[in-house]
């Protein structure tokens, strides 16, 4: 006999749209934790009608079962089930596009969740009606391509400028997550068709947008991703229209680092030169490690290697490892100055850092599907990092 909650989960299919709004008022609280098992009942029929009640016109029912759907991608199998619907995850990308949408951040959340799958480069694939949205909406945006669209709704609608409802900040982590994958990598490093802009040059100057964690982490881990292809690494380093060292440097930097010599200063990058005195860096260690983390990266080439030098990076790192007391700063920073410093002979064999996930732990290349029942018992590092609704 199902229990009252497997009961109350089965009338999110009543034909009364009251009784699903009873329904969906009291399984919001039951949708993390261990209460979400209560959502397998029925061979996981509440999935389909949760993704059906997110496409309702009620303002109240999308964000209800939005909201249970992001908590919900805290289990693989559920979260697998929802990512795999290449229709839902169209559904999602061009409502979040729409400037008049309530609920636009709550779905970049549940967006950002499903790009732990790597069912989720089908957003590639959707396309925009650009005459079906509202004239602010054809002023915005440009290109028929759902990706685009969204980058445009990332930088052009932070603190609010596009929706009064949505800032789009968790867009940041889904590009993060996206670009583990070699089809982002390669969106966020190559021209784009419609404003012959490179996406990831978009992205630099939030770097230092100390108002917001969420963006500085997720670009954070976004340019570190995309620097995973050592044979780019020459050319985005080298494009004056990408312009990414600055952007990887200013934030390990402080105004104070005052022990860099008049020749050093000279070599580093212009923006690097007059630091206003009030200059800072970032404050969270774990971004610095990102940033530190993507010149190891750009050291893996001789090329990359011989452009940092010329660059002045070696003292800048230093900087950063004599004034801040982290261990995991210190360590990289250890590691960048071993490989700069040392002649080339024994630098040919320098390691590659894996891609890593929007919450910092190690991208693993997904091993064959196994069945349901055993993923359900199956422990992952990326599920315990789900972003939840209270």
């Amino acid at each position: 006999m199902p229990s009252q909650l497997e009961e109350l989960v089965s009338f999110l299919h009543s034909p009364q749209p009251a009784v699903k709004q009873i329904a969906l008022d009291n399984l919001v609280g039951f949708s993390s934790g261990p209460n979400a098992v209560i959502f397998k009942y029925d061979n996981y029929r509440a999935i389909k009608d949760l993704k059906e009640l997110a496409q309702e016109k009620s303002k109240l029912l999308v964000q209800q079962s939005v909201t249970i759907l992001v908590n919900l991608c805290d289990d693989p199998v559920m979260r697998r089930m929802i990512s795999n619907d290449k229709d839902f995850v169209a559904y999602l990308a061009r409502k979040i596009i729409e400037l008049e949408n309530t609920c636009a951040d709550i779905m970049c959340i549940l967006l950002c969740n499903l790009a732990k799958e790597d069912t989720i480069t089908s957003i590639f694939d959707v396309k925009i009606d650009l005459g079906s949205l509202s004239d602010k909406g054809k002023a915005t945006f440009k290109s028929t391509k759902a990706m685009d669209c969204l980058m445009d709704c990332f930088v052009k609608g932070y603190d609010r400028q596009l929706n009064e409802y949505a800032n789009y900040d968790y867009l940041a982590y889904f590009f993060a997550d996206l670009s583990r994958f070699k089809a982002g990598r390669e969106y966020f490093i190559n021209v784009q068709e419609y404003d012959s802009v490179v996406p990831i040059s978009k992205l630099l100057v939030f770097t230092e947008k100390y108002d917001s964690k969420i963006r500085r982490e997720g670009v954070a881990s976004t340019i570190k991703n995309s620097l995973f292809d050592s044979e780019t690494h020459e050319r985005i380093l080298k494009d004056e229209d990408i312009n990414l060292l600055p952007y990887i440097l200013l934030p390990i930097t402080s105004a104070k680092d005052s022990e860099i010599d008049e020749e050093d200063m000279f070599n580093l990058p212009d923006e690097l030169q007059l630091l206003p005195e009030d200059k800072k860096r970032d404050p969270v260690s774990a971004i610095i490690c990102n940033h530190l983390e993507s010149i190891l990266l750009l050291c893996t080439t001789k090329a990359g290697r011989d452009y940092l030098r010329s660059k002045s990076v070696y003292p800048l790192v230093r900087e950063l490892h004599k004034n801040v007391e982290d261990e995991d700063v210190g360590e990289l920073c250890y590691r960048i100055v071993n490989v700069m410093m040392r002649g080339e002979p024994e630098a040919a064999a320098i390691e590659e850092m894996p891609a890593k996930n929007a919450d910092g732990s190690e991208y693993v290349e997904e091993e064959p599907k196994k069945d349901e029942d055993e993923d359900e018992d199956e422990s992952d590092d990326d599920d315990e990092e789900m972003v939840e609704v209270a």
